[in-house]
């Protein structure tokens, strides 16, 4: 058995990125499945990996390290080769701003809770999530893009794999869900997008290539 374990959804964008890291590195894992969608991130013995019930979880020697940012941060320092946060301290804080535009703009206000809470208590029929998701997701790609003309070279940052890449290609995934979001002004995250779906670790991290992928979605 692995001695690290990723608790996670197949769909789930923040799993998407540890898988990533993950498979980058290397490093092998066991995969532990958790359904969002039949609320078994809820369930008592997966909140005592991770209180707010959320995915991913890695397990490393048997010590639980939840959140997606601080396990791309533990496996770079643990696994240290390739680095996901190269370079100088101005280089690595650019980096964890464009990572953190997605994680913490970007990437919650189109989060399955949010939406739920905005169609259960705000009364948000689908024409109102529409223009929720199109407003945020156009401020949050258009920043996006800016800082990807500022530093892309074949990667976000460059010509090497970074966390930024890492952030970037799931919260594409994730945009091209919603019909109302449209990505073709974004010119170099499209470009990055596609060469990532070519990339080995990026093709091994594909939520339509887990094990808990409903059969008739699974590539095979």
């Amino acid at each position: 058995m692995a001695h690290l374990q990723l608790y996670n959804y197949f769909r789930s964008s923040t799993s998407y990125r540890a898988r990533i890291a993950l498979h980058l590195k290397g490093i092998d894992f066991e995969y532990k499945p958790i359904h969002l969608l039949k609320d078994e991130q809820h369930n008592e013995v997966f909140k005592k990996l991770n209180p707010l019930g959320e995915v991913p979880a890695l397990i490393h020697n048997d010590q639980a390290i939840a959140q997606s940012l601080a396990i791309l941060e533990f496996l770079d320092e643990v696994f240290p080769e390739p680095p996901l946060y190269p370079g100088s301290p101005l280089e690595r804080a650019r980096i964890r701003q464009f990572c953190e535009n997605i994680n913490s703009f970007l990437h919650p206000l189109g989060n399955l809770k949010v939406m739920q809470r905005l169609e259960k208590t705000y009364g948000f029929d689908q024409a109102k999530k529409d223009d929720w998701i199109k407003h945020w997701y156009k401020m949050g790609f258009e920043t996006i893009e800016q800082m990807l003309s500022a530093n892309a070279g074949d990667w976000c940052f460059g010509n090497q794999i970074t966390a930024a890449d890492l952030c970037l290609i799931p919260m594409m995934m994730t945009a091209r869900r919603y019909p109302a979001v449209d990505l073709t002004p974004y010119k170099k995250a499209i470009e990055i997008d596609a060469r990532a779906q070519d990339h080995e670790a990026f093709m091994k991290a594909h939520p339509f290539r887990q094990i808990d992928t409903p059969s008739d979605l699974r590539i095979p």
